[in-house]
């Protein structure tokens, strides 16, 4: 499997392109430094770095026609660059702002993005797919809870506005051989989004390796024509249980 993963070099994209390259598949992972995205490419087995700005559009397509050239293909987009309410409010764990404090260029900043950035690469990645005769598309979301949660915005609404893009994208592309589906923790994750003071020990937080096994499995054979599907990845084992009792 040839796989980009955008936003790879941390948190839940570095763990699902470690994950994934681990498991064989061919990787580019993005970063908006190239350089730092070819330093956490350079520890994983065949994987390569390549510099994009998701918020772009020539830096998406840069990437998108390096990341192709440099593996022969795309079969999955893993769509997972994204910034949170760290950036906008650092407090925001502890000192939640309403949304009429939030600065319009932060609300902006954000929703570019998380809501933008998942549109941007996935405009550039379909047609592709499509002339190649098939692919996968991931994008990944968050839990419903935090996308209406008190002193979440603009983080709440992008995510929720990328998961309705991620359904209308299934619709649109159904029957045509690209699929499309969600992934998400399922909860509050270590990553580079939460602020520095918080520290995991008592809250309950996931590893950002819960990701790996659910990515794993969409980028399989066995995944093959699965459409339109939101799996949690902290539920993935009932889940995948679930769905052989169903078929």
């Amino acid at each position: 499997m040839k796989v980009l993963v955008t936003g790879g070099t941390s948190g839940l994209g570095r763990a699902m392109a470690s994950a994934l390259a681990a498991a064989g598949s061919s990787v580019v992972l993005t970063g908006r430094s190239g350089a730092r995205a070819e330093s956490v490419a350079a520890g994983l087995p065949g994987a390569a770095g390549v510099e994009m700005d998701v918020r772009d559009e020539s830096s998406v397509a840069r990437a998108v026609d390096r990341a192709w050239s440099r593996l022969g293909g795309i079969d999955m987009l893993v769509n997972n660059a994204g910034i949170g309410m760290r950036t906008v409010n650092p407090g925001f764990m502890t000192e939640p702002q309403g949304f009429w404090e939030v600065p319009p260029d932060a609300f902006r900043a954000v929703t570019d993005t998380n809501l933008t950035g998942y549109f941007l690469v996935a405009r550039e990645t379909t047609p592709r797919m499509l002339a190649a005769g098939g692919g996968r598309i991931v994008n990944i979301s968050i839990n419903h809870s935090t996308m209406r949660r008190a002193g979440f915005v603009p983080y709440g609404p992008s995510r929720a506005g990328s998961e309705a893009l991620s359904r209308v994208m299934a619709a649109d592309l159904r029957g045509t051989g690209v699929t499309v589906n969600l992934l998400l923790p399922g909860g509050a994750t270590i990553t580079g989004m939460l602020p520095p003071d918080v520290t995991p020990e008592g809250h309950g937080f996931l590893m950002p390796e819960v990701m790996g096994p659910p990515i794993v499995w969409l980028a399989s054979d066995d995944a093959a024509g699965v459409h339109d599907e939101r799996i949690v990845a902290a539920e993935f084992a009932p889940w995948l249980r679930d769905r052989a009792r169903r078929q």
